[in-house]
């Protein structure tokens, strides 16, 4: 096969998987991991259940695709994270309901015995508490204002982000997710002294 060729055949492939990933997003997102079923996804991008293994040759396959692509979208160094750039991240999130929902609805299923996503929802949040620890830290010190250490409130931090994911997507009318992260902010109190970056906040390239 011509190396032309086969560059084309290996972009058409990834184009199909990202399509197939996309697709299980939203049947996911509809239906929970457990309902959703690989014909369901097969047929939402016109392909066969057989034609869908050829790409992803079990489910379990593609949820952790689903996971890496979701993953993918959040990516930034956590060096370049600040609570100000939190509350950003609150309000892109409000942006985009589909993935949430899916992110959502795989934790939720992932809390039983033998999921597929067990081991990765709770290695992301040995991960996620200690990058938070990390922020409250920068932003901080060694204590917050009302005497917590980081490694302490990061867990209330996550818990916070997570939990008004659910509200919201329950009742988005009535519950402003990015309104009530900063509220829960302030809660936090101020740092000792001014934001070393200076800069008005916005989510990193």
């Amino acid at each position: 096969m011509p190396y032309r060729d086969g560059m084309s055949a290996r972009t058409r492939s990834e184009e199909r998987r990202a399509e197939i990933v996309r697709a299980a997003l939203e049947v996911i997102a509809e239906r929970g991991y457990r309902g959703a079923s690989l014909a369901a996804v097969a047929e939402r991008v016109g392909l066969t259940q057989q034609g869908l293994l050829h790409h992803f040759p079990t489910k379990d396959a593609l949820l952790v695709a689903v996971l890496e692509e979701r993953d993918q979208w959040d990516a930034v160094p956590d060096s370049r994270w600040r609570l100000d750039l939190l509350a950003s991240l609150v309000e892109y999130n409000a942006m985009r309901p589909g993935i949430i929902q899916t992110f959502s609805a795989l934790l939720g299923e992932s809390v039983t015995e033998g999921h597929p996503a067990r081991e990765y929802f709770t290695e992301r949040y040995t991960g996620v508490r200690a990058s938070m620890a990390g922020i409250l830290r920068a932003e901080y010190g060694d204590r917050l204002p009302g005497g917590l250490t980081p490694e302490r409130a990061a867990p209330l931090l996550v818990a916070v982000m997570d939990g008004l994911q659910y509200q919201w997507l329950l009742d988005p009318e009535s519950v402003d997710m990015p309104g009530a992260f900063r509220a829960f902010l302030t809660l936090l109190g101020e740092p000792d002294g001014p934001d070393p970056a200076g800069t008005p906040a916005e989510l990193p390239d």
